[in-house]
This record gives structure tokens, C-alpha cells and sequence, in this order.
């Protein structure tokens, strides 16, 4: 339930402006989520949510260290969050730390990569589709470029 209402979090911040911990409250609330203000609290924080841009609005961290860059979110996720990959056919599973999945999942779909269809994230693991085995290859290879220091 935690992983899932924090991937609803980090959905919700990338779809539209949230300037406040009420404004997403009810937002949780509308999706059912029905949250206390202690709660959120602990995922904002979790998360490593913070407030930039001109709006102040809720952000990932990586977000606001790149401007909202979805290629330098991207870049900065699967280097901070990445600890292996590994492909069946098209699907491409994703290992990260403790609760880093949703934030990896998130800067994966903002990056729009033509070999990628699109990602379910659990909280360590992420389960990304690819169209066809050949682009699940593609994705694996960047990814492992993209995870090297």
C-alpha cells in the first residue's frame, strides 16, 4: 500500500502543479488514498520531495537538481538509484535501494526512450516493457552506460 500511494505521489507531482501538503491530500483523497497529514508527511520526506521552480511547487530531488531535464533526470536517477539490471525478451527488470524504485520509474517515463513502453514500479524493483526483445536490449545497453561512473 506505501509503495503504491508513494508511486501515486510522484504520478501526481508530474502530471500538475502541487503547491501545498493539503492540495495533494485531496488529490490522494480523489485517487482513494485516504491519507493524514502525519502520513504524507513521512512519504514527502521519504521521497526526498522538495518545493523549487517559479511556483513552488513540489518536486523529485533529481528534478530540481536538473530543472526539470527529463534526459539529466534520467541520467542522475540510474546513476543514484540503479544497482542491476537484468532482461527476459522484452521485459527488463530493475533493482534499486529500499523505496528508490518509484523515483527511477518516474525519471524513466519523463525520458519518453523509443525502446520503451513504459514501467510499473514496486519499491526496490522495477518491471520495464519494451516493444519487442531487440529494444529491450537497446534499453539495457544505455542503461548500463548510463549506471558507470
Amino acid at each position: 500500500m506505501k509503495a503504491r500511494r508513494q508511486s501515486v505521489i510522484l504520478e501526481t507531482i508530474q502530471r500538475q502543479r502541487v503547491g501545498s501538503q493539503e492540495q495533494l491530500r485531496r488529490l490522494l483523497r480523489a485517487a482513494g488514498f485516504d491519507v493524514t497529514q502525519a502520513t504524507l508527511s513521512r512519504d514527502i520526506r521519504e521521497l526526498g520531495l522538495v518545493k523549487g521552480g517559479a511556483d513552488r511547487a513540489y518536486q523529485p530531488p533529481a528534478a530540481a537538481a536538473t530543472n526539470g531535464n527529463p534526459s539529466a533526470l534520467l541520467n542522475r536517477a540510474v546513476g543514484e538509484y540503479l544497482t542491476r539490471v537484468d532482461r527476459v525478451q522484452q521485459l527488463v527488470i530493475l533493482r534499486t535501494g529500499p523505496g528508490q524504485a518509484p523515483l527511477l520509474g518516474v525519471a524513466l517515463d519523463g525520458a519518453r526512450l523509443p525502446e520503451l513502453v513504459g514501467t510499473i514500479a514496486g519499491d526496490d524493483t522495477i518491471l520495464a516493457i519494451a516493444p519487442d526483445a531487440r529494444r529491450a536490449r537497446v534499453l539495457v545497453r544505455r542503461l548500463e552506460r548510463l549506471s558507470r561512473p
